[in-house]
């Protein structure tokens, strides 16, 4: 797809806003620390709120005033010691890019994920030191036939998924014209960022596996070196429900909390089977699934509204394949089940423990410094992690123009790595984007819709 890039602009806040260094909790250092892609495209409309001409200003002076606000993502990173990082917010600002495509948003058909999208989403050079990375990167690109895209590129050492679109919901607002909603609560002392551990390791009352390394093949540096692309799958309304009833009536019903099994646990659960049946695996390989549990409403007091920066934590279900292949669907979403039901107040506060004792955090970076040797862990195959979307307001991002006509994420080519969306229309459908090996992505699809089409 060409693309021509037309000017770049840094975006700081409207007004002066707080200066200063402030400690990143546990959970903004562990994981993806660097940045996550996300688009929207919009086609034209006759009655656009901002005239086609003025887009660009209508989201450049938004955003210079949302960062007021929003001010840590105006800020920078930088390293401290043995793998930890702390933000500086010094207004220093945000990356704006404005770019033009021949090409018209017809060419892109269904809007399924393609290595198009790579120009489309701002990138970042990641051999500049750390403390120059821009934590907000954003790219307008239009098209010919007058469409627009918006491509969002933010740190995820920064924000997490919820965080992530409480801003982009924010920035919309103020684009539109409307009063802040929700204020950002940016005290991360809630989270104890900063404050030494209060109990040694050795008194730790949980087992943390999510911290592990996953397990892996005889063949993982073969697995690595493998191509994957990414795929956007949809369930039905219909299917959704058999995937739900096909769960709770073939293995014993959740004991506590809500007495059937969630559509994120009969999906993911089918997810989980399925990718098995593709990779072949031998019955007594092990494989994880990660879950990745929003603590904001499972903590003790429950994280003040608004709450700004990651809160969430991984937590792992395992099994062996053949298990998992052998026995009904029940059995893999009774595994996610249990891993859920992990997550309590107290093993939260345990979790932040844990990282506290850690003497160095490196080895919990899942890619800033991953040199993809035999030495560091590989998260694929067999394994996957997949992540709800499915309560988060990603649609109806409207700046003044109508809402998006797609939105996704841009790349999410990882093997082994899911999203579940909502349906875009409100109909009760499901949208699986995934990324796996090119030579299992067939094989998945296939047992992904056998008996539910």
């Amino acid at each position: 797809m060409p693309v021509t890039f037309k000017a770049c602009y840094t975006v700081r806040p409207m007004e002066t806003t707080w200066c200063g260094r402030v400690p990143l909790s546990e959970w903004d250092q562990t994981g993806k620390v660097t940045h996550v892609p996300i688009i929207y495209f919009y086609r034209p409309q006759q009655n656009w709120l901002s005239p086609h001409s003025t887009i660009a200003s209508t989201l450049k002076d938004s955003l210079s005033r949302v960062l007021v606000p929003f001010y840590p993502l105006a800020g920078r990173l930088h390293w401290i010691s043995n793998g930890r990082l702390e933000l500086d917010c010094n207004a220093m600002g945000v990356q704006f890019a404005e770019a033009e495509s021949s090409s018209s948003l017809e060419d892109l058909g269904d809007f399924s994920p393609s290595s198009e999208y790579h120009y489309l989403v701002p990138t970042v050079d990641y051999a500049l030191p750390i403390h120059e990375w821009p934590l907000l990167l954003v790219q307008l690109t239009r098209f010919k036939c007058g469409g627009i895209s918006i491509g969002i590129t933010l740190s995820h050492a920064v924000v997490d998924g919820p965080s992530a679109m409480h801003f982009m919901c924010e920035w919309a607002r103020n684009a539109r014209g409307e009063p802040l909603q929700t204020v950002p609560f940016h005290d991360k002392q809630v989270l104890r960022a900063g404050e030494p551990p209060s109990v040694p390791l050795t008194k730790i009352c949980h087992v943390h596996t999510e911290f592990d390394h996953p397990p892996g093949q005889t063949e993982n540096t073969e697995e690595r070196r493998k191509e994957t692309t990414m795929v956007i799958l949809k369930l039905s309304k219909t299917q959704v429900e058999t995937l739900r009833k096909r769960a709770n009536e073939s293995w014993h019903r959740p004991r506590n909390g809500c007495g059937y099994y969630s559509r994120y646990e009969s999906v993911a659960g089918h997810i989980w089977r399925s990718a098995c049946k593709a990779r072949g695996h031998k019955e007594d390989q092990p494989t994880t699934l990660t879950v990745i549990v929003d603590s904001r409403c499972h903590m003790q007091p429950p994280l003040p509204e608004g709450y700004f920066g990651n809160a969430t934590l991984d937590t792992v279900a395992s099994g062996l394949a053949g298990d998992l292949v052998s026995k009904p669907l029940g059995y893999a979403s009774s595994r996610i089940r249990e891993a859920i039901e992990r997550v309590t107040d107290e093993y939260l506060r345990s979790g932040i423990e844990f990282l506290k004792n850690q003497e160095d955090l490196r080895r919990f970076h899942q890619d800033l410094h991953a040199s993809r040797s035999e030495e560091e862990p590989f998260y694929g195959n067999p394994n996957l992690a997949v992540v709800s979307w499915l309560t988060l307001p990603i649609y109806g991002i409207d700046f003044g123009w109508g809402n998006e006509v797609y939105m996704g994420p841009a790349t999410h080519d990882f093997d082994g790595d899911f999203v579940l969306l909502p349906g875009p229309d409100g109909d009760g459908s499901l949208l699986v984007a995934l990324g796996l090996q090119v030579v299992h992505m067939d094989a998945f699809k296939k047992h992904f819709y056998e008996h539910i089409v």
